[in-house]
């Protein structure tokens, strides 16, 4: 998160995004505008989203990318680079905010590697239909995946070779990384 702008309304916020040419996260009254990525995490995000779309085709679930904003229980407004819902869409805001997502990804960049990690993922982990969290590194071949066993319980995987397969049971579909980082540099 980078700039603090000054304590309003979730209305407002939410007003404001629909005029401001850039992508703000939203917490307790602050809107933070958020950072653009890198060539790398671009590439890796679109090579992520690309490989769920193809994976998920003709089943019940359908990834989004970063466009899609999601809200938490806790109170984040967030935009994760990308996310899936199973089923039927849970929509909040005039249908901009997706409020059942069972997989979030955040490809890592340096200003906010800490932060996915810490406090967003605490946010993450108030969406009771939240199943996995992934965190990709777009600059080496490393995955975190956190996989929810109980309410209040995460098993922590990490991937760090190309051809290891990162396995989501909630979605029925396996991931080889080379997916992940095919033409990006790590």
């Amino acid at each position: 998160m980078l700039q603090a702008k000054p304590l309003f309304s979730r209305e407002d916020y939410l007003q404001m995004e629909t005029q401001s040419g850039e992508k703000h996260e939203f917490l307790q009254g602050q809107a933070y505008a958020m950072a653009g990525g890198t060539f790398n995490h671009a590439r890796v995000a679109g090579n992520l989203f690309a490989s769920l779309r193809q994976l998920l085709r003709g089943k019940p679930c359908q990834p989004m990318n970063s466009d899609m904003r999601v809200h938490t229980p806790s109170g984040l407004d967030t935009y994760p680079d990308v996310s899936v819902y199973c089923g039927q869409p849970e929509l909040g805001d005039k249908q901009t905010t997706l409020l059942n997502p069972i997989l979030l990804v955040e490809v890592l960049s340096p200003s906010t590697r800490e932060y996915d990690r810490s406090s967003k993922f605490a946010h993450y982990r108030s969406i009771p239909g939240l199943q996995d969290y992934l965190l990709v590194d777009p600059e080496a071949v490393s995955v975190e995946h956190f996989h929810r066993l109980k309410r209040d319980e995460w098993l922590l995987r990490v991937y760090s070779e190309r051809d290891d397969v990162l396995v989501l049971d909630a979605l029925g579909i396996s991931l080889s990384l080379s997916e992940f980082y095919d033409q990006a540099n790590g």
